[in-house]
């Protein structure tokens, strides 16, 4: 009794598996460049600028997507001078929602990143005592939720808008993106 269970278990995922493969789309579609305002935690907000590449379906309504975006944000206070930079590169699974217009795609999505951040601190010379600096980098796992919609605006061009939230220790940042992505080898 136990080995039919387990082979029909066995003989299921198999069909499953093979089913999913079957309504996979894997492959570079589409690349893109977006600009976008970030506002990072504890912050004022900056602009960013980053690229993207659509790699297909991996479900029927699942898309996959890596990016790279980069921002910094400079401020001065009182002399003090504190430069934050952020590279993030990540993959995210955005799910196209079913609507009656072929023309507009709603999408929500999640996805990972890797931060490369930045830091640097200087302060001027006062009366005894000398002008001081530092810099550190440390590199960080974020999390992405967001959404957005993304339409044709010509037979290869599509305009992308989207709102995500990263969640970053210490430098969770919403941002806004605007971008277009052009079709490759169709």
């Amino acid at each position: 009794m136990k080995r039919t269970i387990l082979l029909l278990t066995l003989v299921s995922c198999v069909a499953l598996a093979s089913s999913a493969m079957a309504q996979t789309d894997l492959g570079l579609k589409n690349v893109g460049v977006a600009l976008g305002f970030v506002n990072a935690e504890d912050l004022d907000g900056t602009f960013s600028v980053g690229v993207f590449a659509n790699h297909g379906t991996i479900a029927p309504r699942i898309g996959l997507e890596s990016r790279i975006d980069y921002w910094s944000k400079s401020e001065d206070d009182f002399g003090t001078e504190v430069s934050v930079h952020d590279i993030a590169i990540g993959a995210r699974a955005k799910y196209y929602f079913e609507v009656a217009s072929p023309k507009i795609r709603p999408f929500a999505g999640a996805g990972l990143g890797i931060h490369f951040l930045s830091m640097e601190v200087s302060t001027p010379a006062l009366p005894g005592i000398p002008a001081m600096s530092a810099d550190d980098s440390e590199t960080r796992l974020g999390l992405d939720i967001g959404g957005g919609l993304s339409t044709p605006i010509g037979p290869k061009t599509d305009f992308l808008a989207e709102a995500w939230y990263g969640i970053v220790e210490d430098f969770n940042q919403f941002s806004l993106r605007a971008g277009m992505s052009w079709k490759l080898g169709q």
